[in-house]
């Protein structure tokens, strides 16, 4: 278990934050409610999906790489 407060923590929240975006993406109706605002507070929303989408590889790349670490080296 990881603590939010720890920078491991944040690592994972940031991956799963993008990785959340980028499927809501996907979905057109939560598309076209959360990520609907570019500027602002919900703008993060969306520029996390923009990252998730183009970065996808470097994304699942880093998912993996930081579940590796989690069960086997921490």
């Amino acid at each position: 278990m990881t603590n939010v407060y720890s920078f491991d923590g944040i690592l994972v929240f940031g991956i799963l934050f993008i990785c959340t975006c980028a499927y809501l993406k996907k979905v057109p109706r939560l598309n076209s409610w959360l990520l609907s605002e570019k500027k602002g507070v919900w703008g993060v929303f969306y520029k996390a999906a923009v990252i998730g989408t183009r970065l996808h590889i470097v994304v699942a790349a880093l998912c993996f790489c930081m579940a590796f670490y989690l069960i086997f080296l921490k």
